[in-house]
């Protein structure tokens, strides 16, 4: 499993300026736009994305959905929506575990090569960065142990304290599983 870490990379940035082949929305059931990174992505994505959006009549919590990048320098937007977090005992982990699963499945089914993820739920919908960060990485790790066509897999964080919690639970994965 040690050449799938090399396959994760975390940084500290602002995802709608990052060249992936797609970045990760963390989009509302709606899928027309929110507050925190759902509202920064279809800002500099432009018009055009919440026209196509129109069109695909929402998502479930959980799942998600692959539109074009437009104005971004991401070809796709796959918008994903994260659980509202409760107190984590009301599915919100297999939620936020399936968010993560059903992106990376339509890269796959895509042909995507690379895809950059926010926190997802870690803004408003207020899910402790450090509990998603190990469901994240964990899934993410399991996810590219199996699918060798996905060849990058990026976590931009939104501060530095966000950094240093996905790098702690990174390292703790790293120690408990390989």
């Amino acid at each position: 499993m040690t050449d799938v870490w090399n396959r994760i990379e975390l940084f500290r940035g602002d995802i709608t300026q990052v060249a992936s082949d797609a970045i990760v929305n963390a989009a509302n059931t709606t899928l027309l736009g929110g507050g925190g990174v759902d509202a920064a992505i279809h800002r500099a994505a432009g018009p055009q994305l919440v026209q196509e959006c129109r069109t695909l009549e929402g998502c479930q919590t959980g799942c998600s959905k692959i539109t074009k990048g437009y104005e971004l320098p991401a070809r796709f937007v796959i918008h994903t929506v994260g659980p509202v977090y409760r107190d984590g005992r009301h599915g919100e982990p297999d939620l936020l575990k399936s968010c993560y699963e059903s992106s990376l499945r339509i890269a796959v089914e895509n042909g995507l090569k690379s895809v950059a993820f926010p926190a997802i739920s870690c803004g408003v919908f207020g899910y402790p960065v450090s509990e998603a960060a190990r469901i994240a990485l964990a899934t993410t790790r399991d996810f590219l142990d199996r699918e060798r066509n996905l060849e990058k897999v990026a976590f931009v964080l939104f501060d530095a304290k966000a950094l240093l919690i996905y790098e702690r639970a990174r390292e703790a994965i790293r120690q408990k599983n390989g």
